[in-house]
């Protein structure tokens, strides 16, 4: 399969009304995208699906490959063509497809409140980076059809392409996709204890297993039974892993 930059823009999210796009108010978005690009290690960019652009890039370079953003601004969604894998960018169609198909079965008043992740290799020098993406709407028309979404993306903390989630903030529930059989499955949110999450918090501070047990008070053969028991729940397979899950999932 040959994929074009048009096979991005589906009739799913197709903006009809666009007498109702206020392009005066996108530099306030841009700003507010760029004010949280400086105060995080994340690249960011805003997509606008009218003009079928991306209409800002943060120079951070987790996305960047060897572009600067003013490239990767004027090339836009031939981006996803020319850094990704062949083998992954009809992964990424799927993914915007059912996305958009289960935003819409969600009311236009609660769409905002709802975001899409999956994993991906990007293009890094003469590596392939896995990336955790995350896209959530900015800004809507009136019927419900995203106009502005901002992305987000990170480094992934999976070993693998694919884990397509769907979140609503403040939720424990999500939605899983699964790109073999097409289908949504509801999951929960695994919870960490206080005892995980102030091992887990410590590890990111770069203490030791000792030195843990020792400002909470626990043994180290605890310390590290809680840190086999964080593993399990995050399904990762060490701290590194642990840190990066919770901290894009927003358990601790």
């Amino acid at each position: 399969m040959d994929e074009k930059v048009s096979d991005f823009f589906i009739p799913d999210n197709r903006i009809t009304l666009d007498e109702e796009l206020d392009y005066s108010r996108v530099d306030d978005f841009i700003s507010a995208a760029d004010a949280f690009s400086r105060a995080t290690y994340q690249s960011v960019y805003i997509i606008d699906y009218y003009k079928q652009k991306f209409s800002y890039v943060s120079p951070n370079q987790i996305l960047l490959s060897d572009l600067t953003p003013d490239r990767m601004k004027e090339i836009g969604y031939k981006f996803y063509l020319d850094y990704v894998p062949d083998d992954e960018r009809a992964m990424l169609l799927e993914i915007n497809r059912a996305g958009f198909s289960f935003y819409g079965n969600i009311p236009i008043e609660e769409r905002k409140k709802w975001y899409i992740c999956y994993d991906f290799h990007v293009k890094n020098g003469e590596k392939w980076q896995l990336v955790t993406h995350k896209l959530a709407p900015m800004a809507l028309t009136s019927d419900g059809q995203v106009w502005l979404a901002l992305c987000v993306v990170s480094v992934s903390s999976h070993s693998s392409a694919g884990h397509v989630e769907m979140h609503r903030v403040g939720s424990p529930e999500y939605y899983e996709y699964n790109i073999d059989t097409r289908r949504w499955k509801k999951c929960i949110m695994p919870t960490l204890s206080p005892a995980e999450k102030d091992v887990l918090t410590l590890s990111m501070q770069g203490y030791t297993m000792a030195e843990i047990a020792d400002k909470i008070c626990l043994s180290a053969d605890s310390v590290k039974k809680y840190r086999q028991r964080i593993f399990e729940k995050l399904d990762v397979k060490n701290i590194a892993e642990a840190i990066m899950c919770a901290s894009n999932n927003k358990l601790i």
